[in-house]
């Protein structure tokens, strides 16, 4: 029996590596890794982007009081620092701030430097000062009530509440990753489909040899380990292949988006954890190469014998 004899179960008695359908498989996987990692690194960047906004952003608010305007300069300035303070005294007592910051004139010239350029006297231009207030971890704070509090401090200031613009960055930040998914599960499915007609033509094409083997004992099992074999290494070569190209595209991306300055996307950053699930992805392919090619020799054996 073919299945009990070791010296045979070493050999390779059908010629799989000399087939010219490895090459078109390992090209296909190629493809397939390549754009699964981009696409793979692309959701991942959006995770990170969504848990920074969220850390960052959601949980603050920031408060503006608007200058005073007078002709005597001085005076005009020393009646919005009064206002500024007193809305800050007020923000320090309401429960759900946690921490209260004033933004200093260094800071409000590089907020303002994308629009108005270098060299900013921030002091002689009517610009509101800013206050960043920090809340409490899962705090929530009626925002209605809080503007109504804030005028009566100061008819000055006034709240900006981040949620109402940042909500709709965040559905269509939802969006961009259910199309990547989707594009991943795509991925999936063509290289798959791929293996499976693949590896069903090339039993066609040796099925005097595994009817010969059959007649010697060997079972079924015993053909689809070998081309499971034979597609495993098929399926981490060609993930190799892939990755290689695409780590380099990776990076170009995120140097074209680290061009632009203040932009939203900033926050997109891809962890050690993240490399290190895009580095598996030849593994991942050779697994999937690997139980396609077992599963659909088994399936097609069962039908032609």
């Amino acid at each position: 029996m073919i299945t009990n004899n070791p010296s045979i179960n070493r050999k390779q008695e059908l010629p799989l590596k000399d087939d010219t359908s490895g090459i078109f498989l390992k090209v296909m996987i190629s493809i397939a890794v390549f754009l699964f990692a981009v696409t793979l690194a692309g959701v991942l960047s959006i995770n990170s982007m969504l848990n920074a906004w969220n850390e960052s952003i959601l949980g603050s608010v920031t408060v503006q009081v608007m200058p005073v305007n007078s002709a005597d300069q001085k005076k005009a300035k020393q009646e919005t620092m009064d206002h500024l303070q007193k809305t800050i005294e007020f923000l320090k007592k309401v429960p759900e701030v946690e921490h209260v910051r004033a933004l200093n004139d260094q800071q409000l010239a590089k907020l303002l430097q994308p629009w108005l350029g270098d060299g900013i006297e921030i002091e002689n231009l009517p610009t509101p000062k800013l206050i960043d207030v920090k809340l409490k971890s899962g705090a929530e704070i009626n925002f209605a009530k809080l503007a109504e509090q804030l005028a009566a401090v100061s008819p000055l200031a006034s709240v900006d509440n981040h949620k109402l613009w940042l909500n709709k960055l965040i559905k269509f930040a939802d969006g961009l990753k259910m199309l990547a998914l989707s594009i991943l599960f795509l991925v999936v499915a063509i290289t798959s489909g791929a293996i499976f007609y693949t590896t069903q033509a090339n039993l066609g094409v040796h099925r005097y040899i595994i009817e010969i083997l059959h007649i010697m004992g060997a079972k079924d099992t015993y053909v689809a380990q070998q081309y499971a074999r034979q597609d495993a290494w098929i399926g981490f070569v060609g993930g190799c292949i892939g990755l290689a190209f695409a780590i380099p595209t990776i990076f170009m991306i995120a140097g074209l988006a680290d061009q632009i300055e203040g932009g939203i996307i900033s926050d997109a950053k891809l962890s050690w954890l993240s490399w290190l699930a895009i580095a598996c992805l030849p593994l991942l392919s050779a697994m999937t190469a690997m139980g396609t090619a077992y599963y659909t020799v088994k399936k097609t054996l069962e039908k032609m014998m």
